[in-house]
C-alpha cells in the first residue's frame, strides 16, 4: 500500500522590499461635512478621533516601480472629475503606471466629501484647499513609505468578524413594497474577514492590513464631528495592542453594516471598531510564524497514537504583478447632468435636494453615454490576489470569487480609485431598493464586473 499524502492548504505569502508610513489629514473644525440627507447641520463642529492617510509600498525583486496602495479616513468621491484630475497629478508626480496605484477610502460618513467647491453648499470653500491637503498627504506618506522599505514578508490569513449585517430590510408598514437601507434579521451576511501581516526579515511585526466588508455608517445625522467611524477605534486598538499602524481595505459592502448604526454618540463607532480590531487580533493569532509553515513529522506512539506537527520554513513568492483592465457596463437612461440640476434647484425638500445633487455628480462624471468602461484593477502578491473596482458592489462578488478561486487568498476592494455607483445582483433590480434607484448602473452590471474580475483574476494567474 502506498503512503498517504497529507495536504495542508496554506495562505499565501509575498516576499519583497515594502514600506508603510501614516499622516494625519485630520480637518480643521467648522468645514463643510453634511453627508446625510436628514442631517440639519452643514459644517463639523468637532473631532471624533483623527483621520489618517496610510501608504503601502511593495516593489518585486529587482524592481525600480513600486505598486503602491494609499488607504485614507474618507467617504467617496462625488465626481469622477474630481477624482480623475487627482489621480492624474500624483501618477505624474509620483512617475507610475496606473495600474500600479490604488487610492482606497475606508467609506466614514462622517469626514469632509471629496468634492469641488459649491457655492450653493455653505463653507464649500473649504473642501478645495482640503482636497490640496489629502494631494499634499498622499505624496508625504508615499515618499515616507519609500523611505521606510525594507526586506518583508506579507502573509494573510482569513478569519470572522460578526460585525457586518445584512441591510435590506423590507419595510413592515402593510401595503408597501419599499426595501429599508437598515439591519435585516432574517438574512446573513458575509463575515469574512482577511488580515494581513508585513513582518521583517526577522520576524518582527511592522504593519497589519484589514480587509472586511462594511459600511461605517454607525455615525449619521445627530452626529456633528469630524470622524473616522468604526475604522478609527480599530486602527487605534491595533497600533494600541502591537505598536504597528493598521491599514484597512473596504470590501464589496454594498448591503452590509453593522446592525445598529444611525445614531450620534461616537461611542458606538468606537466598541464597533474595537470588536473588528479583536477580530483581526485573534486571526494574527491563528498566524504561524512568518515564512514558515505546519508539516506532518511524524507519530509519537504514547496513551494514543500522536501525530505530530512541526514548524518548517518556507520561502515566499517573490511575484509582485499590477494588471488593469476594463468591463463596458450598461448606464440606465437618466437625464443629463443639465436637468438634474434644474430638478435639484427646484426642489423644496432637503433630503430629496441631496439625492438629486448626488445624482447630477455622478452624471457628470460618467458622462452621457448608455454604457461605461469600468476600470478594474489586479494585484498579484505571490499566491495572492487583491481586486477591485469604483464601484459598491454586493458582497455576493467577493464571495463568488472566493469560490471561484479557492486556492487563492482573494482580497475584494470596493471604492478604489474613484466613485462611480452600487452593484446589486439582477433580481434586485425589480424591488424600490435606494442601492437599484440610486445607481447609474442597469441590470446586470454587478453579473458583467464578476465575470470580468474573475477573467482578470485568471489572466494574471496565467502570466
Amino acid at each position: 500500500m502506498s503512503e498517504r499524502t497529507i495536504e495542508v492548504r496554506t495562505e499565501s505569502a509575498f516576499q519583497g522590499q515594502i514600506g508603510v508610513a501614516t499622516v494625519d489629514i485630520t480637518p480643521p473644525v467648522g468645514i463643510y461635512a453634511r453627508n446625510w440627507g436628514a442631517a440639519k447641520h452643514d459644517v463639523a463642529d468637532s473631532i471624533h478621533r483623527r483621520l489618517t492617510l496610510n501608504a503601502l509600498v511593495m516593489y518585486a525583486a529587482g524592481a525600480e516601480q513600486p505598486l503602491i496602495f494609499l488607504d485614507a479616513d474618507l467617504g467617496w468621491w462625488r465626481s469622477l472629475l474630481t477624482f480623475n484630475r487627482f489621480q492624474a497629478r500624483l501618477l505624474e508626480e509620483l512617475e507610475i503606471d496606473e495600474s500600479a496605484l490604488i487610492f482606497g477610502v475606508s467609506h466614514t460618513h462622517a469626514s469632509p466629501p471629496l468634492t469641488d467647491p459649491d457655492p450653493d453648499l455653505p463653507a464649500s470653500e473649504s473642501l478645495a484647499e482640503y482636497l490640496e491637503t489629502v494631494y499634499q498627504a498622499s505624496l508625504v506618506a508615499v515618499r515616507e513609505a519609500i523611505k521606510n522599505v525594507g526586506k518583508a514578508v506579507l502573509d494573510w490569513k482569513t478569519g470572522h468578524c460578526q460585525l457586518a449585517s445584512m441591510r435590506d430590510l423590507p419595510d413592515p408598514a402593510p401595503r408597501t413594497e419599499r426595501i429599508l437601507c437598515g439591519w435585516n434579521p432574517s438574512e446573513p451576511a458575509d463575515d469574512t474577514l482577511v488580515v494581513g501581516r508585513i513582518s521583517d526579515g526577522e520576524g518582527n511585526l511592522k504593519a497589519v492590513i484589514v480587509n472586511y466588508a462594511c459600511h461605517p455608517t454607525t455615525l449619521a445625522w445627530e452626529n456633528t464631528a469630524i470622524s473616522p467611524d468604526f475604522p478609527g477605534a480599530m486602527r487605534d486598538t491595533i497600533q494600541e495592542t502591537l505598536g504597528v499602524p493598521a491599514l484597512f481595505m473596504q470590501g464589496a459592502s454594498g448591503e452590509l453594516s453593522p446592525r445598529y448604526q444611525y445614531v450620534g454618540d461616537t461611542d458606538v463607532a468606537d466598541r464597533h471598531g474595537r470588536q473588528l480590531a479583536y477580530a483581526a487580533l485573534a486571526t494574527l493569532e491563528d498566524m504561524e510564524p512568518p515564512m514558515t509553515c505546519l508539516e506532518f513529522e511524524g507519530v509519537m506512539e504514547s496513551g494514543a497514537p500522536l501525530a505530530v506537527w512541526r514548524h518548517e520554513p518556507v520561502e515566499p513568492s517573490s511575484l509582485l504583478k499590477a494588471l488593469e483592465v476594463k468591463v463596458e457596463l450598461p448606464l440606465k437612461d437618466w437625464p443629463s447632468a443639465e436637468e438634474l440640476e434644474r430638478l435639484r434647484q427646484e426642489c423644496p425638500d432637503r433630503a430629496l435636494e441631496e439625492r438629486l445633487r448626488r445624482r447630477r455628480n455622478i452624471r457628470r462624471g460618467i458622462g452621457d453615454g448608455t454604457t461605461l468602461d469600468l476600470p478594474i484593477w489586479v494585484w498579484r502578491m505571490g499566491d495572492t490576489v487583491l481586486v477591485g473596482s469604483r464601484t459598491e458592489a454586493y458582497s455576493i462578488l467577493q464571495r463568488e470569487l472566493r469560490k471561484r478561486f479557492p486556492e487563492r487568498t482573494i482580497v475584494c476592494l470596493n471604492l478604489i480609485n474613484g466613485t462611480t455607483g452600487y452593484l446589486a445582483p439582477a433580481e434586485l433590480y425589480d424591488l424600490d431598493l435606494y442601492q437599484v434607484w440610486q445607481t447609474p448602473f442597469e441590470r446586470g452590471g454587478l453579473e458583467i464586473l464578476i465575470k470580468g474580475m474573475a477573467d482578470a483574476i485568471g489572466q494574471i494567474i496565467a502570466e
